[in-house]
């Protein structure tokens, strides 16, 4: 089996969540070894999602622990797989 790396875009639940905040949550829950970066994404009227980019396996369950654990976080409204991509 190959890795995968997928872009999970996580939308807080308002545009009053501490982004800094969020983010290290995200690293403090998601594993450092798939973790790959998170990035700011504006959608307007204040609200900024966060382009979470992880490196997994492509085994059966892939991305589902990951946005699972992300989903179960206070300030997180959703989590959406909006790319994968197989590594070479």
């Amino acid at each position: 089996m190959s890795d995968v790396a997928a872009i999970l875009k996580v939308m807080p639940e308002s545009p009053e969540v501490d982004l800094e905040a969020l983010k290290q949550t995200i690293q403090d829950t998601v594993d450092s070894d798939v973790l790959e970066r998170i990035e700011e994404e504006p959608i307007g009227f204040g609200l900024v999602a966060l382009n979470v980019t992880i490196v997994v396996d492509d085994g059966e369950g892939g991305t589902e622990p990951v946005e699972e654990a992300l989903a179960n976080i206070d300030d997180i409204q959703s989590v959406e797989v909006t790319d994968v991509r197989r590594l070479m």
